[in-house]
C-alpha cells in the first residue's frame, strides 16, 4: 500500500557539545518515524527552533485536517485493505434463479403467485400452443421448400408471453428473432406471420426482408434485422428518448446469451446505465449461441452477473416458469419507470428446436438432452399442471382448443400460399422520400430486362401495378 508521507524537521531542546539535533520526521496519517539525524551548529540554533515551530503547527493542522480514511477515487465504491487479494470468480456462488412454481406446477411460495385471472392465464396458454403449432406448420413448409427460411420458439415460449404480458401495449419492443410470441400476444394475427414468411402482398415489409423478421408499427414492435446486438444501442436510443418526452413507457430490449458476447452489447449497458434510460434488457439464455455451447461462450456467471459491474440491478429467473417471467418484468418495468434507470433480466431456458431450419443442432448436442428437456421441463406443460390444479384446464378443453388452434393455423397458412407477391417496382420504394435518380434508373433497366426476358422469370406470381 502506498501512504502519503509528509517531511518535516524540528530542533530538540537538548544541546550537548556545541551543537543540537536535526530530526526528519516522515508522518503518515497513522504513524510517526523518525528516518535519520544529522549535526547542526549551535549558532543556527535560533532560526532553527523558529522554523521547527512553524513546521510543528503544520503537523498538528495535518493531524486535525478532516479527511476520511477511506478512497475518495471518483467511479469507486471501495474501502482501503491492507489484504493482497484478487477476486476469484471460482469462490463465489451463482447468482440464483428466481421462480415461482416447480415443474410440477405447484406454487412454492403464496405470495410470490401474481393470481392472475384465469382469463389471462387462459390467454397466455393458448397463444404458447398456438405459437407452437404455428412454428410447426412453418417449419414443415421450409423443409418442403415453399418458403427459405424460418426459426421455431420451441421452449422459450414462456420468456415470450410472461413478459410481454407484463408490458404495457404500448411499450417499445426491440425483437432479436425468436420472440414471435410477443408480437402474438399484442394482437398480431397469423395471417400478418404467414405472410410476413411467404413475402406475400400482404406482407407489411413487402417482401424485402428474411422470414421471421418481423416488425409492426400499430404493434411497437421495431422491425427484426438479422446482425445479432445492433438492436440494442439503438433500444437504449428509444429509452433515452422516451425519458426525456417524460413518458409513462419503457423499452424492453431481447437477445440472447450470444450476442451478449458482442461489442454493441457492452456499449448498450453503459450507454444505459449512464444515461439513466428507462429500458429492460431481456436475455434469453437458452443454452446454445447456435452451436456454441455456454461453456464455451463466456466463462462468467452467465449474463446476470454482468449488470452489477455496469450499475445495473439485475435478476436472473426461470424463464420455464410464465409467473416467474411476468413478475420479474413488472418488477423491472416498475423500476425503470420509478427510477429511470435500465434493469437486466436473464430468463434461464433452453432451446428445444434448431437454431434455425440452416442448422442441424444434432451435431452438437445428443437427442436425449433436448427429450429430457421437452418431457420434463417445458413451459407449456408446467402452466398447464398449474392450471389444471386450480381446475381451470382439462382434458376435454385440451382438445377442443388443439382442434382450433389447428384450424386457425392451417385456414392462415393456405391463404398466404396463395396471395401473389407484391408488385416487383416496390424493391425501389420506402428507402427514400423524393426517390433520387439513381434509382430512377436502376427502375427503369429492370422494366426493360424484363420485357426482353419475361420468359424467364415468374411474373405473373407478383401483383401488377396497375
Amino acid at each position: 500500500m502506498l501512504i502519503a508521507r509528509f517531511f518535516t524537521r524540528f530542533v530538540t531542546t537538548n544541546v550537548t557539545g556545541g551543537g543540537s539535533q536535526s530530526i526528519y520526521r516522515v508522518i503518515s496519517p497513522n504513524t510517526l518515524q523518525y528516518d535519520y539525524k544529522r549535526n547542526i551548529s549551535s549558532h543556527s540554533r535560533g532560526r532553527l527552533f523558529c522554523e521547527a515551530s512553524q513546521q510543528q503547527q503544520i503537523i498538528q493542522q495535518s493531524h486535525n485536517t478532516s479527511f476520511p480514511d477511506k478512497p475518495e477515487y471518483p467511479g469507486t465504491k471501495s474501502s482501503f485493505t491492507d489484504r493482497l487479494e484478487f477476486i476469484d470468480p471460482d469462490l463465489y456462488e451463482g447468482i440464483p434463479v428466481y421462480r415461482v412454481m416447480n415443474r410440477d406446477g405447484v406454487v412454492l411460495n403464496p405470495e410470490q403467485d401474481p393470481n392472475l385471472s384465469r382469463e389471462k392465464i387462459t390467454k397466455m396458454y393458448k397463444g404458447m400452443t398456438l405459437l407452437n403449432f404455428m412454428d410447426r406448420v412453418l417449419y414443415e413448409s421450409q423443409r418442403q421448400g415453399r418458403i427459405s427460411f424460418y426459426m421455431t420458439n420451441y421452449g422459450e415460449e414462456g420468456t415470450h408471453f410472461g413478459s410481454a404480458a407484463a408490458l404495457a401495449d404500448d411499450d417499445i419492443v426491440f425483437g432479436q428473432y425468436r420472440e414471435a410470441g410477443v408480437l402474438l400476444w399484442r394482437g398480431f394475427k397469423l395471417d400478418l406471420f404467414m405472410a410476413q414468411c411467404y413475402g406475400n402482398c400482404k406482407d407489411l415489409m413487402k417482401g424485402r426482408s428474411m422470414p421471421v423478421h418481423y416488425g409492426s408499427r400499430d404493434h411497437h414492435f421495431v422491425t427484426i434485422s438479422s446482425p445479432l446486438a445492433t438492436q440494442m444501442p439503438q433500444a437504449v436510443g428509444a429509452a433515452y428518448s422516451l425519458k426525456r418526452e417524460n413518458k409513462d413507457r419503457v423499452v424492453i430490449c431481447f437477445f440472447g446469451e450470444g450476442a451478449a458476447s458482442e461489442g454493441d452489447a457492452y456499449a448498450a449497458f453503459n450507454f444505459s446505465a449512464t444515461l439513466s434510460c428507462p429500458i429492460i434488457f431481456f436475455c434469453r439464455n437458452n443454452g446454445y449461441a447456435i452451436s456454441t455451447p455456454t461453456q464455451e461462450q463466456y466463462r462468467g456467471d452467465g449474463i446476470a452477473s454482468r449488470g452489477p459491474a455496469l450499475g445495473i440491478p439485475s435478476i436472473r429467473v426461470d424463464g420455464n416458469d410464465i409467473l416467474a417471467v411476468y413478475n420479474a418484468t413488472l418488477a423491472a418495468r416498475n423500476v425503470c419507470n420509478t427510477e429511470s434507470r435500465p434493469v437486466l433480466i436473464e430468463a434461464m431456458t433452453y432451446r428445444i428446436g434448431h437454431h434455425s431450419t440452416s442448422d442441424d443442432s444434432s451435431a452438437y448436442r445428443s437427442v436425449d438432452e433436448v427429450r429430457n428437456w421437452d418431457q420434463n421441463d417445458h413451459p407449456i406443460s408446467r402452466l398447464r399442471k398449474y392450471m389444471e390444479r386450480k381446475m381451470w384446464w382439462n382434458e376435454e378443453e385440451e382438445k377442443q382448443w388443439k382442434a382450433e388452434a389447428k384450424k386457425k393455423v392451417m385456414t392462415a397458412f393456405m391463404s398466404a400460399e396463395k396471395m401473389q407477391k407484391p408488385n416487383y417496382m416496390e424493391l425501389f420504394n420506402d428507402v427514400y422520400d423524393e426517390q433520387p435518380p439513381i434509382l430512377e434508373e436502376q427502375a427503369a433497366e429492370l422494366v426493360e430486362h424484363l420485357k426482353q426476358y419475361k420468359d424467364n422469370y415468374p411474373i405473373g406470381s407478383f401483383k401488377s401495378s396497375e
